[in-house]
């Protein structure tokens, strides 16, 4: 049987345009949404590249199920608030009319970090970006988020209508303040005056968002048809944690009541955002480098093997947990052993595969934050150098047993042709740590971070991932 919406469910209202709708959005920003039941803030997502959302949701009436997965049963619901999928390439002027309209109060994200055409080591735009160069030539036909949300709210600033707030879903540290600059930065490009409205008059809170999706897979497909009686083409699946701490900043303070569903509101997101990237973000991607290479396809495969659990339990406590603050009424040893069990919940199949993509774009936010710290005290850092080794081998697209790595980043052909470049293991480290653009001016020149990623990489090659993790185990 289709899922369909029934004639006397009542429907929501554009409030949110939502940019990037995927499957975190759909498990976390909507979710929250759908538990306040204010349906004047339904959600119109956004396609920016491809239209398989919109495809997949329009027969079902823009409906889906979220299974929520357990290690004692699977429970799904029933998701009512979004209000539509545009796909941007097809319509990029439907998606500003809806941007500009007046009800739409909020335009929210979830665009990966990669979406955002930046630097990750300076958070500038990069003006030599393709989409950054098409949206200065285009901007009343932009492809990118940040082209989008400049002429949107040139067009609202012309009518004499409010800026919208934005807020950013994704994982970049000071989230907020990096697209209010980077908005800033384009805009005055084009329009000074624009830019300066912008700052004065929009709302761009930080927030940290957290909650383990998987990629839907034809298995939970089946199962939700097993579980609801209904053919969805477009479920989602997430753990039964979830977490999101927002500043309370919002043009005119409208907003859903986030709040009253478990949202936190406060007044700095940065010592919840710095302790979630540090230490659920930062272990994630050393489980995704290493596992993937050790063979295992999970990350709670990956956390199954004590080679793997003793590492990450070693860097947690000897090389992360010592240089992150805790936020106020926050316990870090008690946060671990939630992310601990967590990652071990069999229930949930994230692949490493899909977790070590766009290492070159998450990189400077989940881990070099920490190397820094750690170098700046003079510490040392074994475990969080064999992560970066294992970033190095990954990227270089082969793994231990030959096989080619399907590798996923922007920087994918860079990464590749400088390890191919390179003349033994020692220059391949170097030429890739080498690459301002992650690394930033400072790290490629530290000779304490260039050794111990290159002694780090001459353990992976020589033990192979598990053997060089286990010898690190605590």
């Amino acid at each position: 049987m289709r899922l369909t919406r029934a004639e006397e469910q009542p429907l929501w209202k554009t409030g949110i345009v939502h940019l990037g709708l995927g499957a975190f959005a759909r498990a976390h920003l909507a979710l929250y949404t759908e538990d306040t039941g204010t349906r004047d803030w339904g959600i119109l997502g956004v396609s920016l590249q491809r239209p398989d959302q919109r495809d997949h949701l329009a027969p079902q009436d823009f409906l889906y199920t979220a299974l929520e997965r357990r290690p004692e049963g699977n429970q799904p619901r029933l998701v009512t608030c979004l209000t539509g999928v545009l796909v941007a390439p097809e319509d990029p002027q439907a998606v500003l009319a809806a941007m500009s309209a007046p009800t739409t109060r909020i335009v929210t994200l979830t665009i990966t970090e990669k979406g955002y055409c930046h630097d990750p080591a300076t958070g500038r735009i990069n003006w030599s970006h393709p989409t950054v160069l098409h949206d200065l030539e285009n901007p009343a036909a932009p492809k990118g988020a940040i082209g989008f949300m400049v002429e949107a709210l040139r067009r609202r600033h012309a009518a004499g209508l409010a800026p919208f707030t934005v807020l950013c879903c994704d994982n970049l540290p000071a989230n907020g303040r990096v697209v209010s600059g980077l908005v800033q930065e384009f805009a005055e490009r084009s329009s000074p005056d624009l830019a300066a409205w912008i700052i004065a008059e929009g709302r761009f809170p930080c927030a940290m968002v957290d909650r383990i999706v998987p990629a839907t897979t034809e298995t939970d497909i089946a199962e939700v048809a097993r579980l609801t009686g209904f053919d969805d083409a477009a479920p989602v699946v997430h753990e039964p944690f979830r977490q999101w701490v927002i500043e309370n900043r919002f043009v005119g303070g409208e907003r859903p009541a986030w709040d009253s569903v478990g949202a936190e509101l406060v007044t700095e997101v940065e010592p919840f955002e710095h302790m979630k990237l540090r230490l659920l973000n930062g272990a994630h991607s050393a489980l995704a480098y290493l596992g993937y290479l050790g063979g295992h396809e999970t990350i709670a495969e990956t956390m199954a093997d004590p080679a793997f659990a003793g590492f990450v339990r070693r860097l947690w406590r000897e090389e992360i947990v010592p240089v992150v603050p805790p936020p106020p009424g926050a316990d870090l040893s008690a946060y671990v052993a939630a992310l601990d069990a967590r990652f071990r919940n069999p229930a949930i199949r994230h692949r490493t595969w899909q977790i070590a993509m766009d290492g070159s774009q998450k990189l400077p936010q989940r881990l070099l934050g920490t190397i820094r710290e750690r170098l700046a005290r003079d510490l040392p850092l074994p475990c969080l150098a064999l992560v970066i080794a294992g970033w190095v081998r990954y990227v270089g697209g082969v793994d231990e047993h030959g096989a080619e790595i399907d590798v996923r980043d922007p920087l994918a052909e860079k990464l590749h042709a400088v390890q191919q470049a390179a003349p033994n293991a020692p220059g391949r480290v170097r030429a890739v740590l080498g690459l301002p653009e992650i690394f930033g001016s400072d790290l490629p020149g530290d000779d304490r971070f260039i050794l111990a990623v290159t002694e780090a990489y001459a353990a992976l090659m020589e033990q192979g991932a598990r053997g060089a993790a286990a010898a690190l185990a605590g």
